[in-house]
């Protein structure tokens, strides 16, 4: 069972570990919540210290994800699964099979709106469209979500029930599709709260210690009802946009700072702005148009985001700045440098051959999600086509000297670090097909580093968040890598995930 927030916090000794790439024996001393020391195996620890032997076993410094809709995530598990389907066709025809299961026997408009996530129809040769979605759901009220939560899908029932106006393809995408987002994630605090501490229970079981957690809205209070209510799985940076920029700065927030009441794991995250969409929707904001026409929305205008910027930088908030298309980086980069600030570049996902240099020149973090290399290749080969060199560049970041720091979006992708760690290194998934633009792959090594928040290995003074692994991530094969054995989590000497380890 993972210890809570009520235990004590001991001294504690992780006995016989090795750090990755070495075969000696080391112990890890722990204090306070902080690593005290790394000796040599068997050296003696304070009277009375816990000692937990580890066999061997690997320790690495716990992981990160950067970029997490946290509330969303939770849901999508409770939600049904599009991510399969091949078509619009597809995706009705799984609505349709699901509304034929138990408890869906009746006709009409009553009950619960039946949610679906994760369809990707860039990919689609046929095209989403109300009557279709109608056919499939015999009038009971459906929505369904993008895979980038840019757009929804809506029959005519969900249309009436939450009085949106949807044309003949029944699709909401951007900020109208935000906005319904959110109206269907109004469930119970209790549910919806039960469903999350599920969900960061099993990321805290891959080794997972913290997020950065994005989701659109007033993030803060939602997180100390559930610390409050004893989560503890692991800490949170809980972004702030910039419709409540005014309430955050009146209570005295700023990025970074440790929230009052949250039990040490709260924290002020970064001030998010979308200034694109997604590159599903077509409307990633782009130098050149799209195959079907367009360059996509730059959403917030340059002068807007130069503002935000200011008052980011006033109010002592960092900038995680939404841009997708290479348009939409450079009007990122842009404005970084006339605000004079350093921030984030969320996805960072197309980037002109001009601007690599620039993340670095501006001291800018790429937080990136290597899983979307892989899940949007046939859209980006398809809307980007012979320009994917620079799509998802992650090696052309870094050679730069940008920061990188690695995340999911879940639930785009799903909260599972080490995927996205493979992602970033093999650029393949292990269903055999081969990489995509292998030249854009990082080294084990650098990817451990970018999901550790530059920590890359354990040392004496860092936080006792550790990961203890079955395996040596820098040696062990692709596959096993992929879905690498974790042994234990512990956040600040606290076991949140222990599998299997023993009292020495």
């Amino acid at each position: 069972m993972p210890e809570t927030l009520a235990d004590p916090v001991n001294d504690l000794v992780l006995a016989s570990a090795r750090i990755p790439g070495g075969t000696a024996l080391y112990d890890v001393h722990v204090a306070g919540g902080v690593v005290s020391r790394i000796a040599p195996a068997g050296t003696p620890g304070n009277p009375g210290t816990r000692v937990v032997e580890l066999d061997g076993r690997y320790v690495i410094p716990g992981l990160w994800d950067e970029h997490v809709h946290m509330t969303q995530w939770a849901l999508a598990a409770n939600r049904i699964d599009l991510s399969g389907a091949a078509s619009a066709g597809e995706a009705a025809d799984v609505v349709r099979s699901h509304l034929s299961g138990p408890g869906f026997a009746e006709e009409g408009g009553g009950g619960l709106t039946v949610v679906g996530v994760g369809f990707r129809d860039a990919v689609w040769a046929d095209v989403p469209s109300l009557e279709l979605l109608d056919g499939a759901t015999r009038g009971r009220p459906a929505a369904l979500l993008s895979h980038d939560l840019h757009c929804v899908w809506l029959n005519s029932a969900a249309a009436s029930r939450y009085g949106v106006a949807v044309d003949a393809t029944g699709l909401l995408r951007e900020e109208p599709a935000f906005d319904l987002t959110r109206e269907l994630g109004r469930l119970p605090d209790a549910v919806v709260d039960a469903w999350v501490g599920e969900s960061a229970q099993a990321a805290a079981a891959r080794g997972i210690v913290g997020i950065v957690d994005f989701e659109m809205t007033w993030n803060r209070d939602v997180w100390l009802r559930r610390l409050a209510g004893g989560f503890g799985s692991f800490r949170v940076d809980a972004g702030v946009y910039p419709q409540d920029l005014d309430r955050a700065i009146a209570a005295g927030l700023r990025t970074g700072l440790e929230v009052p009441g949250g039990a040490g794991l709260l924290r002020v995250g970064p001030l998010k702005v979308l200034i694109d969409g997604s590159l599903n929707t077509r409307t990633a904001y782009c130098v050149d148009p799209y195959p079907h026409g367009g360059r996509g929305l730059l959403t917030v205008s340059e002068a807007e985001l130069l503002e935000l910027l200011v008052r980011a930088r006033e109010s002592g908030f960092v900038p995680a700045v939404h841009a997708i298309g290479d348009a939409a980086n450079e009007v990122a980069l842009d404005a970084f440098a006339a605000a004079g600030i350093a921030g984030r570049i969320e996805h960072a996902q197309f980037v002109r051959g001009q601007d690599f240099a620039r993340f670095g020149e501006l001291g800018l973090t790429a937080s990136v999600q290597p899983a979307h290399a892989l899940d949007d290749r046939d859209a980006a080969d398809s809307n980007w086509a012979g320009r994917t060199d620079r799509a998802f560049p992650l090696r052309s970041l870094l050679a730069a000297g940008a920061t990188l720091a690695l995340g999911s979006d879940a639930p785009v992708a799903p909260l599972e670090p080490w995927s996205a760690m493979s992602a970033a290194t093999t650029r393949a998934r292990q269903d055999g097909r081969g990489p995509w633009h292998l030249e854009q792959a990082l080294t084990r090594q650098e990817a451990l580093t970018a999901s550790t928040r530059g920590r890359g290995t354990v040392r004496a003074g860092d936080p006792a968040d550790l990961v203890v692994l079955d395996g040596d991530p820098l040696a062990v094969s692709d596959a096993v890598f992929a879905a690498m054995p974790v042994a234990a989590t512990l956040v600040a000497g606290r076991f949140t995930f222990r599998d299997g380890l023993k009292p020495a």
